[in-house]
């Protein structure tokens, strides 16, 4: 871990858009619980090893000195909530006061932090996270039995939603988040979605992020099959239907089992369940009204809604221009009264309606 940092720097998004690379790395390896699917889980054999406050903070210091780095997330294993989280945020107050360091910094809150270490946290970082890995405690029970979702995870993330609104900006400005592990416990599409939805209404979250589960050698889900990586695509394309398209729980599409057709992303899948509602008329729909055809997107619409004041739209290359995804959005559409011609593909049939 020390003889190869580089190793651990990855590319990501900041909440303003801006592509930056962090330094992702753990404080330490070790840890005191046993979870099933981690790779760092206490009965596993494997190497520990741990970084001093000090140690990390110059670390990553020389790193942003050289341009490799621009942030930090920080997470570690568990070797007493308490204990760990006074070294997490020795590190990070090194990193603001001794290094001046005026950056993005992601801190992980361990289970059953304390009050104290969640106010401190997000004092110091620009963005916190807890994560729940399962979207209820009869999962979470099926793959952590030592975490107590509601004490341990639910309740500092109650804390620090409070603690945001309560700083109006000053704390945590990026907000917090949290993390479902996909496919180990066995848990649909609908459970997850639906403590996604409540978290974002009732917490305010920033995000919910979704990691498909991979089994790691020499823990109980060795032999647990993989989580398909497309569950995980769909799961975030509903989530952004969640965030960004004033889509509910109720509009999305499930199987009997409760999970989301692998066959069509989730706007696709509730564009074709409901023809009553097509085609639509871009230049007389609402922005709401665009926001559910395929192929049209919140910054699309609002072109779309600007544009057509100075004039109608009348051809699909008039859509294209502005960044409508054509090909999708034309079998859903009226120009100017008419449907568009389009070229269907093969197994494709034109809507109802």
């Amino acid at each position: 871990m020390r003889d190869d940092l580089g190793r651990w720097i990855y590319p990501a998004v900041l909440p303003d858009g801006k592509k930056v690379y962090l330094l992702k790395v753990l404080l330490t390896n070790a840890c005191e619980n046993d979870c099933f699917y981690c790779a760092n889980r206490a009965s596993r054999n494997f190497r520990r090893l741990s970084f001093a406050p000090e140690e990390l903070a110059r670390a990553f210091d020389a790193m942003y000195r050289r341009g490799l780095v621009k942030g930090l997330f920080l997470s570690s294993g568990v070797c007493g909530a308490d204990r760990t989280m006074d070294r997490m945020i020795a590190t990070v107050e090194l990193l603001r006061r001794k290094y001046a360091f005026p950056g993005y910094i992601h801190l992980k809150i361990l289970p059953g932090a304390s009050p104290a270490h969640i106010e401190r946290a997000v004092e110091l970082a620009t963005r916190v996270s807890v994560n729940l890995e399962a979207p209820n405690p009869a999962r979470l029970a099926r793959i952590a039995p030592q975490k107590d979702f509601e004490a341990e995870l639910l309740e500092p993330m109650r804390r620090v939603s409070s603690l945001i609104a309560e700083g109006e900006g000053r704390l945590a400005p990026a907000g917090q988040t949290t993390q479902f592990v996909v496919g180990a416990a066995g848990e649909s599409d609908r459970e997850l979605l639906s403590a996604t939805e409540r978290l974002y209404r009732e917490l305010g979250l920033a995000r919910v992020y979704f990691s498909a589960f991979q089994p790691v050698p020499d823990t109980p889900l060795d032999g647990h099959p993989p989580t398909p990586l497309l569950r995980e695509h769909r799961l975030y394309q509903s989530d952004w239907l969640l965030r960004k398209y004033g889509f509910s729980l109720d509009d999305l599409v499930f199987d009997e089992k409760g999970n989301l057709p692998r066959e069509a992303d989730p706007k696709l899948m509730w564009a074709l369940a409901h023809p009553e509602r097509f085609p639509v008329e871009v230049n007389r729909a609402s922005r709401e009204e665009l926001l559910r055809v395929p192929g049209i997107g919140p910054r699309s619409a609002s072109r779309i809604v600007r544009l057509r004041r100075r004039g109608k739209f009348r051809h699909l290359s008039d859509l294209r221009k502005i960044g409508v995804v054509v090909k999708r959005a034309a079998p859903f559409i009226l120009l100017n009264g008419k449907r568009p011609l389009y070229q269907l593909r093969l197994w494709e049939s034109p809507p109802r309606g």
